[in-house]
C-alpha cells in the first residue's frame, strides 16, 4: 500500500481551508494548462493534504470556464489519492433540504462543452465507470460527517448541468421525474478524469436551496445561496479536518478498482501511441504507460 494523500476541491463559498500545518500556496504546472489556482499545500495530524478553490480565489472561473483537466492533473502531480470533492448544490427531494450534505454515489451528465477526458486520437482509454465514488472514501467521509453532527445522506444521484443559468422549471419536473437527488455544474466531467487519473473520488454535496421546483420556496437565487453557503462552509471545514485526522495513513486499495482503472482501459496498440500525447499523460497514466 502507498501513503494516503487527502485532496480536497472546494466548490462555491469554499476557497481556503484553514487548520493545515506548515501551509503554503504553491504554483503546479503541467500539459493541459493552468488549474483553477495555486494548490494550497500542508498537512492536518501528519496527513498530507492538498487542497484547490474549484472556482479559484474570489471566484474568476465559471462552471464552463473550469479547466477540469489541469485542477485533476495537478492533483495527482502532487501525489493525491484520495479526493474528496466539496460542491455546493440544489436540492429535488423534499426530505433534502437546505444545509443536508449528500454523499451521492451515482451521476447523470448533462454537461456539453467541456474536456472529458485526458485520452482520445492516438492514446484511446475507455476506463469502467459504472460505480463512479469510491465506497472506502465514502465510508470514511460518512463516519467524518456522523463524528461532527454533520445532517447528511449516503446515497442519492447528482445531475450535472452545463449552467451557468439555472434550471428553466420545466428541466428541474424532468430532474426529478429522473430519480435525481441534487443537481450542481461542476462534479462532470471532473469525476471522470478523476478515475482516468486512478484517484478514489467522492463527492460531498452541500445543499442550498430547493432549486425551482418547490412551491412553497422562492426560484432560486444568489443571495439567498450567499446565505447558506457560509453555514455549508464552516460545516465543511470541520468535516474535512475530521476526515484528514481519522483518514487511514497508508491508502487502501479501492474495492472498485478506482486506483487501478487503467490496468485494462488502454485500447491503442504501443506502436500507435502518439508521443506527444502519451508525454502529456505521463502524471495520469504513467503508472501503465511505463510499464
Amino acid at each position: 500500500m502507498s501513503e494516503a494523500v487527502l485532496g480536497v476541491l472546494g466548490g462555491s463559498g469554499v476557497y481556503d481551508l484553514p487548520g493545515l500545518e506548515d501551509a503554503r500556496w504553491e504554483t503546479v504546472t503541467g500539459p493541459w494548462g493552468d488549474p483553477s489556482d495555486q494548490l494550497r499545500l500542508g498537512t492536518i495530524d501528519g496527513l498530507q493534504v492538498a487542497f484547490l478553490p474549484r472556482h479559484g480565489r474570489g471566484h474568476p472561473h465559471a462552471p464552463t470556464s473550469i479547466n477540469y483537466r489541469a485542477n485533476i492533473d495537478a492533483l495527482k502531480r502532487v501525489g493525491v489519492t484520495d479526493l474528496v470533492s466539496v460542491s455546493a448544490c440544489g436540492s429535488l427531494k423534499e426530505e433534502l433540504s437546505p444545509g443536508t450534505f449528500v454523499l451521492v454515489d451515482q451521476f447523470v451528465d448533462r454537461t456539453f462543452s467541456r474536456q472529458k477526458s485526458f485520452f482520445g486520437h492516438g492514446c484511446v482509454a475507455h476506463v469502467s465507470f459504472g460505480d463512479p465514488v469510491s465506497p472506502l472514501l465514502v465510508d470514511q467521509v460518512e463516519a467524518a460527517a456522523q463524528a461532527e453532527d454533520i445532517p447528511h445522506v449516503r446515497g442519492g444521484t447528482y445531475l450535472a448541468m452545463e449552467g451557468p443559468q439555472f434550471s428553466t422549471l420545466a428541466e428541474s419536473h424532468l430532474y426529478r421525474s429522473w430519480g435525481c437527488s441534487v443537481i450542481g455544474m461542476t462534479n462532470m466531467p471532473e469525476a471522470k478524469l478523476a478515475r482516468e487519473a486512478e484517484i478514489c473520488y467522492a463527492t460531498v454535496a452541500m445543499v442550498t436551496d430547493y432549486d425551482c421546483w418547490h412551491h412553497e420556496h422562492e426560484a432560486v437565487d444568489v443571495q439567498s445561496i450567499i446565505k447558506v453557503l457560509g453555514e455549508n462552509r464552516d460545516k465543511a471545514q470541520r468535516l474535512i479536518a475530521r476526515l484528514a485526522r481519522t483518514l487511514p495513513r497508508e491508502h487502501e486499495p479501492c474495492p472498485i478498482g478506482s486506483d487501478t482503472a487503467l490496468d485494462y482501459a488502454l485500447i491503442t496498440a504501443p506502436d500507435a501511441r502518439d508521443p506527444a500525447l502519451v508525454k502529456k499523460l505521463d502524471a495520469v497514466a504513467g503508472r501503465v504507460l511505463n510499464a
